[in-house]
């Protein structure tokens, strides 16, 4: 099956991680937005009235005649067709609570720059977003690592399902990467106490597809309109 992933063509974002699936599974996908006027296909299908189960916002996918939004149900979808979740129910839910718990994570990120409303300029919640950075650096990253950590160390073998890689853990190496653009300073402190996760990234960016994908054009900088943003001053000395 040819996939059509639809999300904005300018940003990582939360359609970075179902390209990383896509990429790392070698699958036949097209990235829409990124097309001649793929942008306009997209906003179009967001507000077109005659899809019935219409997605809320991108990303989404297309796989045949399904139309299917958010980042963890297009993985849930894909994960056992792309070969990167487990075949029992059990296993799948547990691969599925992971990510929920990365989306978790994720939103809180984004929240560091813009704590009070995404509509407004972060130059217009500056102060705010000084203390919510502060609050996620000191307390709510340090959290988020030592959960993971905590998994990888009770399922040895490398990956959060142990000696068997799944789209969680590509994720979990997204966050490595956007927190390390995001929170240099941060991140170049706590990640000594986190080997197990350090030593995820390290092992997922070595995977010769996802290594073809980093190293090419389709992989989209990093930015100061994605989730991940670095703003200095959030991430003090």
């Amino acid at each position: 099956m040819r996939y059509e992933l639809h999300y904005w063509p300018d940003i990582q974002g939360r359609g970075e991680f179902i390209r990383l699936a896509l990429e790392d599974a070698g699958a036949d996908y097209v990235d829409v937005a990124r097309r001649p006027r793929g942008a306009a296909t997209l906003e179009r299908l967001l507000r077109s009235r005659s899809v019935a189960r219409a997605p809320f916002a991108a990303p989404f996918l297309r796989a045949g005649k399904q139309v299917i939004g958010q980042t963890a149900n297009i993985l849930l979808f894909l994960g056992p067709r792309l070969r990167l979740a487990p075949k029992r129910e059990t296993d799948r839910l547990w691969v599925h609570q992971l990510q929920l718990t990365i989306a978790d994570w994720l939103g809180e990120a984004h929240d560091t720059h813009h704590p009070v409303a995404g509509s407004l300029h972060y130059e217009q919640q500056k102060h705010e977003a000084k203390r919510r950075a502060a609050n996620f650096i000191g307390e709510r990253l340090p959290k988020f690592l030592d959960y993971f950590e905590t998994v990888l160390r009770r399922n040895p073998g490398g990956y959060l399902l142990g000696k068997r890689v799944c789209y969680a853990d590509l994720s979990l190496f997204q966050m490595v990467e956007g927190l390390r653009y995001a929170f240099p300073r941060a991140m170049a402190r706590l990640e000594r106490g986190y080997p197990r996760v350090m030593a995820l990234h390290d092992r997922a960016a070595l995977r010769p597809r996802l290594a073809t994908y980093l190293a090419s054009s389709r992989r989209i900088p990093f930015n100061q309109q994605g989730i991940f943003r670095r703003y200095p001053e959030l991430d003090p000395v």
